[in-house]
C-alpha cells in the first residue's frame, strides 16, 4: 500500500553544490605512452580523458575545508544557519579523529559548534549513506529547520601498475533542505550488501588498496542488478505501471570508477528490462539470451556486446552528461556519483532538465549500494552558474606523467611522517585554496588558506 508523504517538509533534496579538484591533471593519452600500454587501453578501454592528482601540500582534510568554505562563500550561506554537517570518505588520516571535527573549524570561528554529523566510511558508498544521513535529519523529528551540507570525495591512489590510471582526487559539498530544485523521491530507495572482498584497504602503513579488479566489477554489476530490479520493483508500486523499465528514467547518474564500468552498468540496466518482460517486442532479438543463467550473465560476453549495443544511443543522452565530469578528473570514491550528478546539472540546461527523473546509483566495495532517483522542480541554473564546470576543468596545469609518477612517489615516502614540512610547490595551489603547512612531532596538521 503506497505511503503517506504529507507530513514531511515539502521537496527535500538538494539546493546548492560546489566541487573542488586540483590545480594539476594529466592526460591519459600521455598516460598510456609513459605506461607502454596499448594507445586506447585508458582512453577507449576505461573511457577516461584526464586524471587529477596532488602531491604532500594536499589531504582529504584540506580538500574539505576548501570544498566547504567554498560552498558557504559562493552561496553565501550563514555559518549559523548550518544544523548537520556529514563527511563520506575513505581516506583516513586519524583512527579516530573525524575529518568533520577538522571542518568544524570554519564554523566555530562563527559561534556555531551545534552541528549534528560525523563521519561516514565505507570504500566509495560513504558519500551516498552520508546523503541518506542528511535527508533523514531534514524529515525527522531532529530537525530544526536549517541545512545540511553533505561533504563527499576522496584521494584515489593506486600502487603502479595496472589500477594506477583509475587514480583521481576531488571533493564535492551538497546542500540540503526543503524547498529544494533537485528532489529526492520518497519511497523508492533500494540497497543491496552482502561481504565481499573486492577492494580493500587493510595495510596501515600504505595509502594503495589492495583490488581484485574482476571481481570488483563483477561485484558492482551484481549489487546494480539487484539494486535497480528492487527500486523498479518499488517504483511499479507507486505508480501502478507494472511494465516499468529504463524508459521511466530520464537521466542515469552512476558510481564512476571508470567511464567504461558505467556504460556497461547502464547496459546491463537493458538486460534487466529484458529480463523483467522478455516477451516485449523491442527484446525480440535477444530472445536466445534469456536461457542464460543469472550467475553465468554477470560475465557474459554475448550478453554484455548485445546490450551495449541496443543502449548505445540512449547512453549518450540518458548518462553522457553525468559522465563528462568524472572522465576529466578521475576517480574520487566517495565523491564520484556526486561528481556525476553535478556533471549532470552543468551539462544539461536547467528548462530541459524540468519535471525529469534522474536515477542514481551509489556503489562502495566490501560492499555496499543503493539507488535512488530525483526529480527536478525547479531552476537549477544557479547551480551550474556557481559549479563552472567546463570553464575551471580548462584552466588546470597540464603536467606531464613524469610529474605525477613524482608526486606519488612523495606520498609514499612521507605517508604517515610527522614533524614534517611538506615540499611540495605552493605554485599548484590555487587562490582561495587549503593546503598543509605543517605538520608537527605529534602528528598534528596545521592548514593554511592561499590568498
Amino acid at each position: 500500500m503506497p505511503r503517506n508523504f504529507d507530513h514531511y517538509p515539502k521537496n527535500v533534496g538538494i539546493l546548492g553544490m560546489e566541487m573542488y579538484f586540483p590545480s594539476r591533471c594529466v592526460d591519459q593519452t600521455e598516460m598510456e605512452a609513459f605506461d607502454g600500454v596499448s594507445a586506447g587501453k585508458y582512453t577507449i578501454g576505461l573511457g577516461q580523458q584526464k586524471m587529477a592528482f596532488i602531491d604532500d601540500r594536499e589531504d582529504i582534510q584540506s580538500i574539505c575545508l576548501t570544498a566547504v568554505q567554498k560552498l558557504m562563500e559562493t552561496y553565501k550561506i550563514s555559518y549559523n544557519d548550518i544544523g548537520r554537517l556529514e563527511v563520506g570518505t575513505e581516506t583516513i588520516i586519524d583512527k579516530s579523529k573525524a575529518v568533520k571535527t577538522v571542518l568544524m573549524t570554519l564554523f566555530a570561528e562563527h559561534g556555531n559548534t551545534e552541528i549534528e554529523g560525523i563521519d561516514t566510511t565505507n570504500a566509495c558508498y560513504g558519500g551516498a549513506n552520508a546523503f541518506f544521513n542528511a535527508v533523514n535529519w531534514v524529515e525527522s523529528s531532529s530537525w530544526d529547520g536549517r541545512y545540511a551540507i553533505v561533504v563527499a570525495g576522496d584521494l584515489a591512489l593506486y600502487a603502479s601498475g595496472a589500477a594506477r590510471p583509475t587514480s583521481g582526487a576531488g571533493v564535492v559539498a551538497v546542500l540540503i533542505g526543503e524547498n529544494a530544485p533537485i528532489v529526492v523521491e520518497r519511497g523508492l530507495r533500494s540497497t543491496h550488501m552482502e561481504h565481499a572482498y573486492d577492494f580493500y584497504k587493510p595495510d596501515m602503513h600504505s595509502e594503495y588498496p589492495i583490488v581484485d579488479g574482476k571481481f570488483s566489477n563483477t561485484c558492482y554489476i551484481r549489487a546494480f542488478d539487484s539494486c535497480y530490479n528492487r527500486y523498479m520493483n518499488r517504483l511499479a508500486a507507486q505508480s501502478g505501471n507494472e511494465k516499468v523499465s529504463m524508459e521511466d528514467v530520464d537521466y542515469v547518474v552512476c558510481h564512476s570508477p571508470y567511464a567504461k564500468l558505467v556504460n556497461k552498468s547502464f547496459a546491463r540496466a537493458a538486460y534487466n528490462d529484458f529480463v523483467r518482460d522478455p516477451e516485449n517486442p523491442k527484446f525480440a532479438d535477444f530472445k536466445q539470451l534469456a536461457e542464460i543463467s543469472y550467475a553465468d550473465s554477470l560475465e557474459n560476453r554475448d550478453i554484455e556486446k548485445a546490450f551495449m549495443g541496443y543502449t548505445k544511443e540512449s547512453y549518450n543522452t540518458k548518462i553522457g552528461p553525468a559522465a563528462f565530469v568524472p572522465k576529466h578528473i578521475g576517480n574520487m570514491y566517495a565523491g564520484a556519483v556526486w561528481a556525476g550528478m553535478a556533471s549532470l546539472i552543468s551539462e544539461v540546461p536547467s528548462e530541459q532538465l524540468q519535471n525529469k527523473r534522474v536515477l542514481l546509483y551509489a556503489y562502495g566495495s566490501g560492499l555496499a549500494a543503493s539507488m535512488i532517483s530525483f526529480k527536478i522542480v525547479g531552476n537549477t541554473d544557479d547551480i551550474k552558474a556557481k559549479l563552472n564546470l567546463r570553464e575551471r576543468l580548462s584552466k588546470r596545469t597540464a603536467s606531464k606523467p613524469e610529474e605525477f609518477a613524482e608526486a606519488m612517489a612523495i606520498r609514499e615516502k612521507t605517508h604517515n611522517v610527522k614533524d614534517y614540512n611538506p615540499i611540495g610547490s605552493l605554485d599548484h595551489i590555487a587562490s582561495g585554496v587549503y593546503y598543509i603547512d605543517t605538520i608537527d612531532d605529534k602528528w598534528r596538521r596545521f592548514y593554511k588558506r592561499k590568498d
